[in-house]
């Protein structure tokens, strides 16, 4: 199994996005990348703690490369907005990748390399690059958020058209048994 860390805005997005993928398995929305030590979510939502909402993932490198997966990340966020996804402002929710190995810093390089060149965005990638640290798991309330409260409105009106979005364009990589 390898780990990939990434913070593509609220992490309740994240996590739902990925915890569809053939591969992964396993989702955990957490904290990282900031000073406090054993942050809570009232403190990230702040913003003073210098940790930005992210999910850990767990995944079967035979079934889905980290390459695959950063692709994922970037077709499924805004990589080119500072410290902002749609109305979650704040530099909790920013553009990262947490590389867990020279080999993960090396693949995501080449991932912004290519989609710049291949003008894939309007804009920069501002992605942060950095070395994975510590990692927070954040509340439990919080983990498998999307799927035990499917029919909230923030779930309803954000998190599923991105998941209805995704599934069009990553039909693929999508665990089979999600169609039955």
């Amino acid at each position: 199994m390898q780990t990939a860390t990434f913070g593509g805005g609220c992490f309740w997005c994240t996590e739902a996005i990925f915890q569809t993928l053939s591969g992964v398995e396993k989702v955990t929305s957490g904290y990282s990348g900031g000073e406090t030590r054993h942050p809570t979510y009232m403190e990230i939502s702040n913003g003073d703690t210098g940790h930005a909402e992210v999910i850990q993932i767990e995944f079967d490198e035979e079934k889905i490369s980290y390459p695959e997966l950063l692709l994922i990340f970037f077709r499924t966020h805004n990589p080119t907005t500072r410290n902002r996804q749609g109305n979650d402002i704040g530099s909790q929710y920013r553009s990262v990748i947490f590389w867990h190995s020279e080999t993960q810093r090396r693949q995501a390089e080449e991932i912004i390399r290519e989609l710049t060149d291949g003008k894939i965005f309007d804009g920069e990638i501002i992605t942060e690059l950095a070395a994975a640290g510590d990692f927070y798991p954040a509340e439990g309330y919080h983990q498998n958020y999307f799927m035990q409260n499917m029919y909230k409105p923030y779930c309803s009106f954000v998190i599923q058209p991105k998941l209805n979005k995704f599934a069009e364009e990553f039909r693929d990589k999508i665990r089979p048994e999600l169609f039955e």
